[in-house]
């Protein structure tokens, strides 16, 4: 198989993956992505390789997302073929406006997205479809932004605000409003549609350093991408949401 090491330290590790024969450490057209760092190292390594699988080894305090054994261990039974391929859902976002035609404004999520006022003293104002039926009666809603979760990412920015996490569904938790709103859960297999009634705002995904410029009168859907993340846990896991 074809592996590349990714992460600061990844080169820890190039000793180790020699030993096996069945091992070809690469710098390109891997088959597997082995990550050695912590959960933003995992989020990157999808980023920059969406449909391969990864192998997330933990090296860092905050890594839930990553297993906590030592790496000759995972780097064996990655070896042995012994670890569980685990499939992640993925969200696809579409921005919308007369700025954002270009293919490069569709987006990829494993965690989230999230949009967030871009003057720290002006608030957002929006209105949100559920598969095409309004979230109350037309209803505008103003405050510091909106975030879209998948379960996986549920543990992260979704948790910070609501306190809670989902093992199922798209997640949407909304930022400081002036106006009492529930956070809530929709099936994967809606489609969710964001108009921005006042901007500016900025819109990012999982932990990428691009961010988008989002203006009145622009408008962001999100949904379920076909693809879905691929992950080579140590043990099944049971939901998504899980830490590892």
């Amino acid at each position: 198989m074809r592996v590349v090491l990714f992460g600061p330290q990844s080169g820890d590790l190039a000793e180790m993956a020699a030993r096996y024969s069945n091992i070809e450490l690469v710098d390109e057209q891997p088959d597997i992505v082995v990550c050695y760092g912590g959960d933003g190292t995992l989020l990157a390594a999808e980023q920059r390789w969406p449909l391969v699988p990864k192998v997330p080894i933990r090296h860092s305090r905050r890594g839930n997302r990553c297993i906590a054994r030592p790496p000759e261990e995972v780097l064996e039974r990655l070896a042995a073929g012994r670890l569980v391929r685990t499939e992640y859902l993925k969200l696809m976002g579409i921005l919308r406006g007369p700025a954002h035609t270009r293919p490069g404004h569709d987006l990829r999520a494993m965690n989230e997205f999230s949009v967030h006022m871009a003057r720290i003293n002006s608030a957002v104002r929006f209105k949100i479809w559920i598969d095409d039926e309004s979230y109350g009666p037309d209803r505008e809603i103003l405050g510091d932004g909106f975030v879209i979760s998948t379960p996986f990412g549920s543990m992260a920015y979704f948790n910070h605000i609501t306190r809670g996490f989902f093992r199922q569904g798209i997640g949407i938790a909304f930022k400081s409003t002036s106006e009492h709103t529930n956070h809530f859960i929709v099936p994967e297999s809606a489609v969710v549609r964001i108009l921005i009634t006042r901007g500016p705002a900025l819109l990012a995904q999982d932990n990428s350093l691009e961010y988008l410029n989002i203006l009145e009168g622009d408008e962001l859907v999100v949904k379920r991408q076909d693809q879905p993340a691929v992950i080579l846990t140590w043990d099944a896991m049971r939901y998504p949401s899980d830490k590892f």
